[in-house]
């Protein structure tokens, strides 16, 4: 039919093996640089400074997103780069609403704790970036959605934690902002109706960052023990070793 993209040629066998390599393991150096990336991570709420994040450095950040993996190769991601102030006080200002009415549903004990959390990223931080997942990029299902469906939310979810990483690697600190109906999102930023808001996030350079998650600094939750949470061949069956070594 006119306007149909033809389907792309298998690749002869010759090819596929060209297109297969070796896997090298890291070195302990280049291991111990991946493991320093995540586990001082964190999620940024008050900490950002004002200098503005160069482009070359945020399209490092955006390139790392981009090379996620994805379920059928679907690539359903789309950044969004906002800078501009009105945008963003808009955008604080749907924020503020949304904390605001989830006060209100804490434990009356809570209320101040929640307050003294300080999520004031979408002003101070010279960057935001919405995240965005087209659910129709390659179709009603796509290749591995028909049993999953939410596998391409899951797959930009994987792109979200990609960018974290790299924002780690070039001493920027990013902070995700969940507090916000997506609807209203939807309105400020003129984002169409079938793509879905997945992440908006705070993006800039800190001068320092909380040694351990500021949530289990400020005593709102601690980090769960792995051996409740690891099973062996099916739920509730404990595994035999969980210990690092």
């Amino acid at each position: 039919m006119v306007g149909e993209k033809p389907l792309p040629r298998p690749l002869a066998a010759d090819e596929a093996a060209e297109a297969i390599g070796p896997t090298t393991p890291f070195n302990a150096a280049e291991r111990a640089a991946v493991y320093r990336a995540i586990y001082t991570r964190r999620d940024v709420r008050d900490e950002f400074l004002s200098d503005d994040v160069p482009q070359a450095v945020l399209m490092r950040i955006l390139d790392a997103a981009h090379h996620a993996p994805s379920v059928g190769f679907m690539q359903p991601w789309n950044f969004i780069i906002i800078r501009d102030r009105a945008v963003r006080g808009a955008v604080h200002e749907v924020f503020r609403r949304g904390a605001a009415a989830e006060e209100q549903i804490l434990d009356p004990a809570r209320r101040a704790h929640y307050r003294n959390l300080k999520l004031e990223g979408i002003l101070k931080a010279p960057v935001n970036i919405c995240v965005t997942c087209d659910r129709s990029r390659h179709g009603s299902t796509g290749l591995g959605r028909t049993q999953q469906p939410n596998t391409d939310l899951l797959s930009t979810a994987c792109a979200v934690q990609n960018l974290w990483l790299a924002a780690r690697v070039e001493g920027v600190g990013v902070g995700w902002v969940s507090i916000m109906r997506e609807s209203d999102m939807r309105d400020i930023l003129g984002i169409p109706q079938e793509i879905a808001v997945v992440a908006y996030l705070c993006v800039g350079f800190v001068e320092r960052a909380y040694v351990k998650p500021e949530l289990e600094v400020k005593r709102w939750a601690s980090r769960l023990p792995l051996e409740t949470l690891v099973f062996e061949d099916r739920w509730g069956r404990s595994c035999p070793s969980t210990k690092l070594p």
